[in-house]
């Protein structure tokens, strides 16, 4: 059971807003190409001043998923731009590690927008601590849900307007113990190793998991225009058929990116934790952990294959090694 004192701290923090965070620099041209460089996108509307003038939109707009770009603080933690709060709006996830919940993992996030952001203007954004979970254990360990919501406005001389919000989960908890042995000669515990999280599985994505047990890499496809997709939907995303089947993928690839993971150090994980999103020949992509590889040595481009390890006598996950050159 959590600290009484604990819950009740943490309740009366529940719908507290925290001041402004404001951006660095006006939306701008020069940050707009350089984000689609890095990710890859080539549209018009974003990059082109002819092309933009003459579209409905009547000039360059910014890509919705650098909302929360144009506020980050930069290279530097914290060095917000001037007239920034110096509130904490983390605190709350303070609060609860003093009681004992050292680890955060990210659980999700969610941008949604209310218009397109135009060139020259100046955002900031709010902070709402929207709420914390009753106490609840997972396979990580025991802890709390906790959500902040940042809301994102326009300066304008009209009055500030909100133009979009991002909504934070992370999981701020204790990791699962061992469990001790019944005592025998010795009193020291017999710590019993931590089990892999199994993924989430439904009726769409039951045939991935299955694959992965026969050793087969599957891919969903259209039956009415043979578009592949992946992460598994239960829609196509080119004719809005319902109808699907699957096709065996090769399981080579390039690395397309990646990252890895140093903290929290959550077991049965290896760590430094290297994840991969990969692009396969077929054309789709998928984010697996990778195996055999040198950190220091992880090369974007790089040729993968799929090997597929059992975890737990149980769980099958697909791995990508790099292909010897």
């Amino acid at each position: 059971m959590a600290d009484p004192q604990l819950l009740s701290s943490v309740r009366a923090l529940v719908g507290r807003e925290y001041g402004h965070v404001y951006a660095w620099d006006a939306v701008n041209a020069p940050m707009i190409r350089h984000w689609c460089e890095v990710i890859g996108l080539q549209n018009p509307l974003y990059t082109d001043p002819v092309a933009a003038a003459g579209s409905r939109h009547d000039g360059i707009i910014a890509p919705p998923p650098m909302l929360q770009i144009w506020c980050m603080e930069g290279f530097h933690m914290n060095n917000y731009a001037p007239g920034s709060t110096s509130e904490n709006p983390y605190e709350v996830l303070g609060l609860i590690e003093s009681y004992g919940y050292p680890s955060v993992v990210a659980v999700n996030s969610e941008l949604t927008f209310e218009r397109n952001l135009r060139l020259g203007e100046k955002l900031y954004y709010t902070t709402r601590l929207d709420s914390v979970g009753d106490e609840k254990t997972t396979g990580l360990g025991t802890g709390f849900f906790v959500t902040l919501v940042m809301s994102y406005f326009s300066q304008t001389a009209a009055g500030d307007e909100k133009v979009g919000e991002l909504l934070f989960r992370v999981f701020k908890f204790k990791p699962a113990h061992a469990h001790k042995a019944e005592p025998q000669a010795s009193t020291e515990p017999v710590p019993v190793a931590a089990k892999r999280p199994k993924p989430g599985m439904s009726d769409d994505t039951r045939y991935f998991w299955d694959g992965c047990k026969q050793g087969q890499l599957l891919i969903q496809r259209c039956t009415h225009c043979a578009t592949l997709r992946h992460p598994p939907a239960p829609v196509c995303i080119q004719c809005h058929s319902f109808d699907w089947d699957t096709q065996q993928a090769s399981g080579k690839g390039e690395l397309y990116s990646f990252v890895v993971m140093h903290y929290p150090e959550v077991a049965p994980f290896d760590h430094p934790n290297p994840i991969g999103l990969i692009e396969l020949d077929e054309g789709v992509r998928l984010i697996a952990g990778l195996v055999g590889v040198n950190r220091d040595e992880i090369q974007i481009g790089q040729r993968m294959q799929v090997e597929f390890q059992t975890f737990d006598d149980d769980l099958a996950l697909p791995m990508f090694r790099p292909l010897a050159q």
